[in-house]
């Protein structure tokens, strides 16, 4: 049956799979707009670059204008995180976690916020505040087509050395929505568990996020696995309650084809040219599901390229680049022969 001509049934079974539970639970404030949101953060920054303390936190201060005109400030700590990232030689400017006091911020835009993960420019050039920018649309792009996924804002971000040590820096930077809060917006729990395994993740879900892995040429991750020294699962978290299925909920899309950050390379066991290569890792027991979700990534396609145009800082150039890069997407699984040979028996 050709692709473009599946049933609306098999859509809308589709549709409702994956759809949220019913829930009343909203985003909370932070991630309830998409507009860039300015703020300014000062901390020892000399310290946090030098020193790159992931288990001691810092003392800062993060102040922004609320809708209203008046400026909130509040008292925060501040340390690096993450692995990769974190080191001196990948980036000068590592990503970070926002720590506020929940009772501080109550009633404000960061009501409910504790411990955020920025993520940062890496490197002051314009290249990396691009792939910066893509990344964050990446978080964006599955929003779209999954509720079941981290909401994300964007910020204007000064950092000021309480130190006086360095100069200023103004860059783009992005906070992601903690688990904690996710998994209550959703309506389920975190799992701590130390592996998975394909038969214990919702079959639906996981499919989708296999092809979304493939839409923006990504291959490293893993849902049911960890990587050496990291909890399970590698650029996954997993989410579930008693006698359902678990939810693996994908991030960390810096090494995809799409974002093409400068530091990423690609997996030598795959022997891909470069990160730009597209591989398909989606699970062959979820090969059955490949219809449907092919369905919905087509049924939503005006609303993912809705989204690449939605970010002004984004070059002429890397919006291109982006666009282009979809396109070549939607034109394997827009082919019965494509998707036959490139996602339904590359399975693994």
């Amino acid at each position: 049956m050709p692709v473009l001509h599946w049933t609306l049934g098999v859509l809308a079974l589709f549709l409702v799979q994956i759809s949220v539970a019913a829930t009343d639970s909203s985003p909370d404030p932070l991630f309830q707009g998409d507009d860039i949101l300015s703020v300014r953060i000062t901390a020892p920054m000399a310290t946090l670059l030098s020193d790159r303390p992931d288990d001691e936190e810092l003392p800062g201060k993060l102040h922004y204008a609320e809708a209203d005109g008046s400026i909130a400030e509040f008292d925060i700590e501040i340390r690096t995180r993450g692995r990769y990232r974190r080191q001196a030689h990948v980036c000068s400017f590592p990503p970070l976690r926002l720590d506020f006091k929940t009772s501080a911020v109550k009633n404000s835009l960061f009501h409910k916020q504790d411990k955020l993960k920025l993520v940062t420019h890496c490197q002051a050039s314009s290249r990396y505040e691009q792939a910066l920018l893509r990344e964050y649309l990446v978080y964006r792009m599955l929003n779209v087509l999954t509720e079941k996924s981290y909401k994300v804002r964007m910020m204007l971000i000064t950092y000021v050395d309480a130190d006086d040590k360095l100069e200023d820096v103004t860059q783009h930077g992005f906070v992601i929505e903690r688990d904690d809060r996710f998994a209550k917006r959703i309506g389920t729990q975190i799992l701590e568990i130390p592996k998975t395994s394909v038969k214990s993740i919702d079959p639906q879900h996981m499919n989708l996020g296999s092809v979304f892995q493939f839409m923006i040429g990504n291959t490293d991750f893993s849902p049911i696995r960890a990587a050496p020294g990291e909890s399970c699962c590698h650029n996954y978290e997993l989410y579930g309650n008693e006698g359902e299925s678990i939810l693996a909920v994908p991030y960390d899309f810096d090494q995809s084809g799409f974002v093409d950050a400068p530091h990423a390379t690609p997996n030598d066991r795959f022997k891909l040219s470069s990160v730009r290569e597209r591989l398909y890792r989606g699970r062959c027991a979820n090969n059955e599901h490949l219809p449907a979700t092919i369905a919905h990534f087509i049924d939503r396609r005006d609303e993912v390229t809705a989204v690449l145009n939605s970010l002004p800082p984004v070059s002429k150039s890397s919006l291109t680049m982006m666009s282009k890069y979809v396109d070549r997407f939607y034109s394997v699984i827009t082919s019965e022969r494509r998707i036959n040979k490139e996602l339904t028996k590359a399975c693994i």
